[in-house]
């Protein structure tokens, strides 16, 4: 072919991998509200800094006629670019070629950019919009899956890795999305499930809509396979972005620091009124999250589900933390089968990327019930335990009320490695509530008192005052600090400067067997 053949046959391929499904197929999803792939990659990467890998490839299929039915890209679009300058590589299902479905050409694209990813160490973001599996080709299209999942798992730990659910996902497709670290889903719009609503409603009768089965405020609040909701196509590739602005491009780096106006230095004298003097009365923990971090950077994670656990991101000093809170406005911030799980996960994604983890304590215990024990309170809150001991990196716990029983040991206390741990002065650290534990102790006592009610009060005063306090704690060296809280954020920023350097490992091992 003459030079000028090639570049016309080049430039018309390029533009057939451009045009999607074509004109008529694009305004159908503008209709609905929705980004074609190409534009949410657009949108996602800084302006003219995306590159596209294998925009040319075309699958191999020709069973079923699918020889006629050839189109580059196939259905995906790959490649890399810069969020923020920051390398990052991503692809984008699109749905007007094909419905997105998933060939083993289409698997081949995901797992040559995961590759790339692993070696540039950057992270990766998958936007999913897909039909399944291309049916057309049987096996192939299946262990392309398996391929995916595969390169997920070897990555994990690794490189950050988020998924945004922007359409249909389901079946096994789900499971790529399941092994990567954070799931961003669009209300109304995205849906994921094993078995549809057509499949469960013939194996067991019932009948549920594809909303109330997978869709985005239920994986967010109910299931909690979901992170984040958001209300459109923009607004999860503006949280995304959001998202990787507080994480390192890789486990060898340190998360990025930002240039910040509010001193390490600054009081928090908002706090030192607002824990309630009546200990069964709830506060916010959010007040002293937003009081403590630099101003107006806390990214919470899982915000609709567990809520008795709070967990997400923020900045001290500019420096990227993670924080993990019990919340007394929920639940009176108990530990559940979910909470725990919720907590686990994010300490253990911290560790994997050198974040440090700070803990704000107010845990009157486990939540009780057949339900819970039931549901494995044993295993999932021994995750907690699990998670926090294994963790290498800066751990500073404070304890702002109360610490109870196996609660206690489990939240970041010093017995599980915890660097530093703090107290405030009305904190309640024991084996239970001055009530319970007197209801126990002095049974007889009171049985036999001339008034009981008044011998009752005396005892709670007697243990409250000798035990449920930080003190016992801080004289036998498990609390290295009782402070005031107008403190917090200057202790804590203290402590992640001295931290800094930190070095600690683990005992040599191929893995641990975490309680899952």
């Amino acid at each position: 072919m003459a030079s000028t053949e090639v570049l016309d046959e080049l430039n018309r391929r390029n533009a057939e991998a451009e045009a999607g499904g074509g004109e008529a197929r694009i305004a159908k999803r503008h209709e609905r509200g929705l980004l074609t792939a190409r534009e949410r990659l657009e949108l996602f990467f800084d302006p003219r800094t995306f590159v596209e890998v294998d925009k040319l490839r075309i699958h191999r299929c020709t069973d079923f006629g699918m020889e006629e039915n050839r189109q580059s890209g196939d259905g995906i679009i790959s490649g890399y670019g810069t969020v923020d300058g920051r390398t990052v590589f991503s692809f984008a299902q699109d749905f007007t070629v094909l419905g997105g479905s998933l060939s083993h050409t289409v698997a081949e694209k995901i797992c040559k950019l995961m590759e790339m990813a692993m070696k540039a160490g950057a992270p990766v973001v998958g936007l999913n919009d897909s039909g399944g599996a291309r049916i057309q080709e049987g096996v192939e299209s299946l262990g392309g899956y398996a391929d995916i999942f595969c390169a997920n798992t070897l990555a994990s730990g690794v490189i950050p890795q988020i998924s945004g659910i922007l359409g249909p996902c389901a079946g096994g497709a789900t499971y790529s999305p399941a092994l990567t670290d954070f799931i961003f889903m669009v209300d109304k719009t995205s849906f994921m499930f094993i078995t549809g609503p057509e499949v469960i409603k013939s194996v067991t009768r019932e009948e549920v809509t594809q909303e109330d089965l997978g869709g985005g405020a239920t994986h967010n609040s109910r299931s909690g396979v979901a992170h984040f909701l958001t209300p459109d196509d923009r607004g999860c590739i503006e949280m995304i972005r959001k998202l990787l602005g507080y994480l390192p491009s890789n486990n060898m780096e340190d998360p990025p620091t930002v240039a910040t106006g509010d001193p390490a230095e600054r009081s928090t004298p908002e706090l030192d009124a607002l824990i309630p003097d009546n200990p069964n009365q709830p506060y916010d923990m959010y007040s002293i999250i937003a009081a403590t971090v630099d101003t107006s950077s806390f990214f919470e994670v899982h915000a609709h589900f567990a809520r008795n656990a709070i967990v997400g991101f923020a900045r001290i000093a500019g420096r990227s933390v993670g924080i993990v809170a019990n919340q007394p406005m929920h639940l009176a911030g108990c530990l559940d089968c979910d909470a725990s799980n919720k907590m686990a996960r994010f300490i253990r994604f911290c560790d994997c990327f050198n974040i440090p983890i700070i803990t704000f304590e107010d845990v009157p215990g486990y939540l009780p019930g057949t339900q819970q024990e039931w549901g494995g309170i044993i295993r999932h809150g021994a995750k907690i335990v699990y998670a926090y001991a294994e963790a290498t990196v800066p751990k500073i716990t404070v304890i702002t009320r109360k610490a109870y029983g196996g609660a206690y040991c489990v939240m970041g206390s010093k017995h599980i490695r915890t660097d530093v741990n703090l107290a405030y002065p009305g904190a309640e650290i024991a084996v239970m509530g001055a009530d319970g534990a007197v209801n126990i102790i002095f049974r007889n006592d009171m049985k036999n008192a001339a008034d009981p009610e008044a011998k009752r009060k005396e005892l709670v005063d007697d243990y409250r005052s000798r035990f449920a306090n930080p003190f016992r704690a801080a004289e036998l060296g498990y609390i290295d600090g009782v402070i005031q809280p107008r403190e917090t954020r200057a202790r804590i920023a203290q402590a992640l400067a001295m931290l800094e350097n930190k070095r600690d490992t683990n005992p040599p091992k191929k893995h641990g067997n975490i309680p899952l």
